[in-house]
């Protein structure tokens, strides 16, 4: 699965350029030419990440963060401003609104890729493209295979997703709701339930290679992915 980003600009030919580099960079990149377009494709569906143009028309785009921010849904999400301004005072107030980066006019694809890349593996890291290991358990994004000790693990789609969102974040304890919400999306309703399914099915597909014991179950919170003792 690819990480997704939605680009807030006005300019086209800006807004062309940056979703060329995106796609070609292995991003799905959505469109808003406005705040409240924006704020439409935010209720649908939550990228991995916001890229945000300064100036737009109506609503700026450094309301539009500090709307987000204020909201418990988008509160967590990653935001870099895009703006042709440049003096510290505009920089400042970015930071203020929580931004997490912020590129100048005229930056270069490779520049805002990096950019990009730093956010996510700071805020999202299973959104960074990078490859994530506990132990002897290793899972390659780019190459979509996970492996124990270097013996391949067959793993379905779901369950990828899962244990991608789980190695990411190691020792952390996820409620069911949190693993809804980040593994299979906000906007998807399914039973809670749903996910202690796919928590045995990847402990089965594990277990052959003594894997299955980094998945636990805390009682009464959720799933956590814990780090073997000698990492």
């Amino acid at each position: 699965m690819m990480p997704s980003i939605l680009v807030v600009e006005d300019e086209p030919a800006i807004l062309e350029l940056i979703k060329v580099n995106l796609v070609d960079a292995g991003y799905e990149v959505k469109a808003a030419e406005d705040a409240e377009t924006a704020h439409e494709a935010l209720k649908q569906e939550l990228p991995d990440l916001v890229l945000l143009d300064w100036m737009l028309p109506g609503q700026s785009g450094l309301a539009l963060a500090r709307q987000l921010r204020g909201d418990a849904r988008t509160r967590e999400l990653p935001i870099i401003m895009v703006t042709a301004r440049s003096e510290e005072g505009d920089r400042v107030a970015g930071l203020e609104a929580w931004v997490d980066d912020y590129v100048t006019k005229p930056f270069s694809p490779r520049e805002l890729k990096a950019r990009i890349k730093a956010v996510l593996r700071r805020r999202a890291p299973e959104a960074a493209q990078e490859p994530l290991q506990a132990g002897p358990l290793k899972l390659d994004p780019l190459t979509h295979r996970v492996t124990v000790a270097g013996r391949a693990v067959t793993l379905g789609p779901t369950e990828f997703r899962l244990l991608r969102f789980l190695l990411a974040r190691p020792e952390r304890v996820h409620s069911r709701t949190q693993l809804l919400d980040h593994v299979w999306g906000d906007h998807v309703y399914i039973e809670e339930r749903t996910i202690d399914v796919h928590i045995r099915r990847l402990r089965l597909a594990l277990a052959p290679f003594g894997a299955d014991a980094l998945i636990e179950t805390v009682r009464g919170s959720g799933y956590r992915l814990a780090l073997p003792p000698s990492v």
